[in-house]
């Protein structure tokens, strides 16, 4: 058996490279369990009584419930893994309980503003206007995260057909559909653009100046840059304008479970959380506008 010292640093590796997650969510587990191996010492120890104090003393700190329980499910996730090397013959943190708190409720634009938003963005002028312009129609389009975006090589596009191979989290693969204003900024940016700026040796669909693959980094500034040219006075992450496509195409009628497989979501509760947007949109345009409200 491996040294419990070990099984940390096997366990992050497994999470990189076969669960293909993202470096900062490596690094947020890796925060968390040497976080609680500080508090509870040994791993090959641990009972349920010590994952329980810890996640007590969390919460006495002050720590939101939100917190407490991702904590806890990255805990729960870790010993599962364990287990199924044989290290421990049980997962102490599988029963349980996680802290209740309420779900926050994604951000989203409304339809005027997912408007103004794509209108400002079709009008940039510049050398990379047209990549920008295609990129955010994407994002929106197709309900992309900012990552699979980047990730996106030139063949993952299909056209005439108007849809898009996406790799999600975990390597998950997926085909997710795009609308007409899409495929045209894609067209052109394929057909105007990218020729000419892609360098030879990359398949990446959207590339930087330099001809190199776009990063997240880069997605947030071309956001920032096409909010300031917009009537919107709210601050707008990448990430909403994927929380607007699911909630849009439900406000529209969509089927909450094609839009759970379009988002690539393993749990339908993951997507049922657009519901509660809804709701709470329909609610406040009741009291904005009925008499008696």
């Amino acid at each position: 058996m491996k040294p419990t010292s070990e099984w940390v640093e096997h366990y992050l590796r497994t999470l990189v490279y076969v669960e293909q997650a993202s470096p900062h969510t490596a690094r947020a587990y890796s925060q968390d369990l040497r976080q609680f191996e500080a508090f509870a010492g040994a791993l090959d120890k641990v009972t349920s009584r010590d994952i329980r104090s810890w996640i007590s003393e969390l919460m006495k700190s002050g720590l939101s419930p939100r917190t407490a329980a991702r904590k806890l499910a990255v805990i729960r996730s870790f010993f599962r893994f364990v287990r199924y090397q044989s290290w421990r013959s049980d997962n102490p943190a599988s029963r349980i309980l996680t802290p209740r708190f309420r779900p926050l409720l994604p951000r989203v634009l409304t339809m005027d503003e997912a408007h103004d938003f794509m209108e400002s963005a079709r009008h940039l002028s510049g050398k990379l206007g047209l990549r920008n312009w295609a990129l955010l129609e994407l994002l929106y389009g197709a309900g992309l995260r900012s990552q699979e975006a980047v990730s996106l090589n030139n063949n993952d596009v299909v056209m005439p057909a108007r849809f898009v191979r996406v790799k999600g989290k975990g390597g998950k693969e997926r085909e997710v559909p795009f609308g007409r204003k899409a495929g045209e900024a894609l067209e052109r940016y394929l057909s105007e653009l990218r020729p000419h700026l892609a360098s030879p040796r990359t398949a990446a669909l959207f590339v930087n100046y330099r001809g190199t693959r776009l990063t997240t980094r880069s997605v947030r500034r071309v956001v920032k840059s096409v909010l300031a040219r917009s009537a919107i006075q709210r601050q707008v992450s990448p990430h909403w304008l994927r929380h607007s496509f699911a909630t849009h195409m439900l406000a529209n009628g969509a089927d909450l479970r094609v839009i759970q497989e379009l988002l690539g979501h393993s749990l339908l509760r993951t997507t049922q959380l657009y519901t509660l947007v809804s709701q709470e949109h329909i609610t406040k345009v009741y009291l904005n506008a009925h008499p008696r409200a």
